[in-house]
């Protein structure tokens, strides 16, 4: 999981602060550095302030500022860097799975149909394509 021996990082953006902690903690015991937003406008907040997480993880339905638009704008963003960008959501249509995926996500990941410890090994598998 080392990238040249560096700690991953992974940003948590879901404003389900049960969830974020339970994800924080499973990413932790793998190694991970975690970190969380409860919003969109959070999450750039933290980037503004120098934060470069290695993988984001987006839930779509949140106040302010849905997942949708936070994977364009850290799209947009994120032109010179190579994070990963996995949506975290309970929308599992496949009119959602594709428009995540058509914005620039490069995994769609289904909470209910994943527990926690599964969700890391996913991001995992996503990440090591």
């Amino acid at each position: 999981m080392d990238m040249d021996n560096k700690k991953l990082s992974v940003l948590i953006v879901d404003d389900d602060k049960f969830l974020v902690d339970m994800y924080a903690l499973k990413f932790t015991e793998r190694g991970f550095t975690a970190e969380s937003a409860g919003s969109g406008p959070v999450a750039l907040a933290k980037l503004d302030a120098g934060l470069s997480p290695d993988i984001f993880l987006v839930d779509i339905v949140m106040p302010e500022m849905d997942g949708f638009e936070l994977v364009q704008l850290l799209k947009q963003r994120q032109q010179d860097k190579k994070s990963a960008i996995i949506i975290l959501s309970n929308l599992g249509q496949k009119e959602d799975v594709e428009k995540g995926i058509a914005l620039g996500a490069d995994g769609y990941i289904i909470k209910a149909s994943a527990t926690p410890s599964e969700v890391v090994d996913k991001v995992l598998e996503i990440i090591n394509k």
